[in-house]
């Protein structure tokens, strides 16, 4: 019961933080991504992924990790996106990375048009007095990329193994 609950609530959890505080502050902490990592090992160990499954899932946090830090030194993507990319990667495995990355490719593509355009009218008076939003609307800020990564995260997360391996019954109500 307690390794469902992890399955169902750890990974969303973390990733919705990780779009809100990249949303509020436009940086994520490394301590999000490596409770990513940890909370990957405290689900898989116990759910019984063998050693050759846990592997395959940390080359595909390290491929994508790889990826992002070139990124990363391109000035493209922030260092937390980076890191952030690479754990979920490493819970989706190569078995669901692709659908992952399309996802997240798709709303970090929405979500910069519309903050460009967004951009260009100036922030109504009464929304002026949020710093989180003047940061947000300034031109020379960056995209919050964080936000499309979870939201890439959590549209393929419940088509993976680890919502499918949740035995929902214990949860209804009798």
């Amino acid at each position: 019961m307690i390794l469902d609950i992890a399955r169902l609530l750890l990974f969303p959890s973390l990733m919705a933080f990780a779009a809100a505080s990249d949303l509020f502050t436009m940086t994520i902490s490394n301590r999000v991504s490596l409770a990513l990592a940890a909370g990957f090992l405290v689900v898989a160990l116990p759910g019984g992924m063998g050693p050759a499954d846990i592997l395959s899932h940390a080359g595909a946090g390290a491929a994508v990790l790889a990826v992002a830090f070139g990124c990363f030194a391109m000035g493209w993507v922030g260092g937390g996106d980076a890191k952030v990319a690479a754990a979920a990667a490493l819970w989706f495995g190569f078995g669901h990375l692709l659908d992952y990355l399309v996802y997240a490719s798709l709303f970090g593509g929405a979500l910069t048009l519309l903050l460009l355009q967004l951009r260009q009218w100036p922030l109504p008076y009464p929304l002026a007095g949020q710093a989180w939003l003047l940061r947000l609307h300034a031109k020379e800020s960056g995209i919050p990329y964080g936000i499309a990564l979870a939201l890439g995260a959590l549209m393929v997360y419940p088509e993976t193994e680890w919502i499918k391996a949740v035995d929902l019954a214990r949860f209804a109500i009798h």
